[in-house]
């Protein structure tokens, strides 16, 4: 009788290491039925996180145990549908939220921004998670402030920096959710924020999520942000991260 020897796929190893869809095998010239349900699921719960909400006072409740200011802002978006065809809009803040922080006359040293971003269920999951990691050491020798922002991109913390004196911003906003990452927060830091500013000027945490970049890992990254702003007051491309100054579990996790 003859053996038949069944040699192992070298991809299927890659699989422990990777959420990437590769060794998912075949019937006949399709994808297993399996395969196919997994990825329509994945897509399912992609769509749902960009039209999840932000549990705003959930969120509000949570962080009053540190007596903070707290300001609830939104942008000049109306609704879901308008967020995703008019970027622009939720880069600016609608004139009720910019009374609300003029009214505050007040200025801080940081201001810590959660914005629903693309997926509103990934601030709801993992923001006071990380602030938890970094608030009680910062409050010490910061003045702080926060503010919960709906419909918002990732500029609109410069309007929010402008408006309330903030000498450095950091706004946690949920990332475009992929097939394997539908609840991905990012963490985007600006020295000295102020309308008009791009990209160059933000530094940026990225995939902080179950599979990702864990919380306190992205709070060591963010402490040394902020400390390293503040020392030489700047934010952006200018500014790296130096490994040796940070103690992570995993640095292969570190953001490039």
């Amino acid at each position: 009788m003859e053996t038949k020897i069944i040699q192992e796929d070298p991809w299927d190893k890659l699989r422990s290491f990777s959420k990437a869809r590769i060794a998912l095998g075949h019937v006949g010239g399709s994808l297993p039925l399996r395969e196919v349900l997994d990825f329509k699921l994945a897509h399912a719960n992609a769509k749902d996180a960009i039209k999840s909400e932000l549990e705003v006072e959930k969120i509000m409740a949570q962080l009053a145990v540190y007596q903070l200011p707290i300001f609830q802002v939104k942008s000049q978006i109306e609704n879901r549908n308008q967020y995703l065809k008019r970027p622009d809009l939720g880069r600016k803040l609608c004139q009720e939220s910019v009374d609300i922080l003029k009214a505050s006359q007040d200025s801080f040293d940081i201001v810590f921004i959660l914005a629903d971003g693309l997926s509103a269920e990934a601030i709801n999951s993992h923001a006071v998670e990380v602030l938890n990691q970094i608030l009680p050491e910062l409050a010490v020798n910061y003045k702080i402030g926060i503010v919960v922002a709906t419909q918002a991109r990732v500029a609109l913390g410069d309007e929010i920096g402008e408006l309330l004196n903030a000498k450095f911003t950091a706004i946690l906003i949920g990332e475009r959710p992929g097939l394997s990452s539908p609840k991905s927060m990012g963490i985007y830091t600006t020295y000295a924020p102020k309308m008009g500013l791009t990209n160059e000027s933000r530094n940026c945490i990225s995939n902080i999520h179950e599979d990702g970049l864990n919380y306190s890992e992205s709070a060591e990254i963010l402490h040394y942000l902020i400390n390293e702003s503040f020392r030489r007051q700047l934010s952006g491309v200018n500014l790296k991260l130096d490994l040796a100054k940070l103690n992570l579990d995993e640095p292969n996790n570190l953001p490039k």
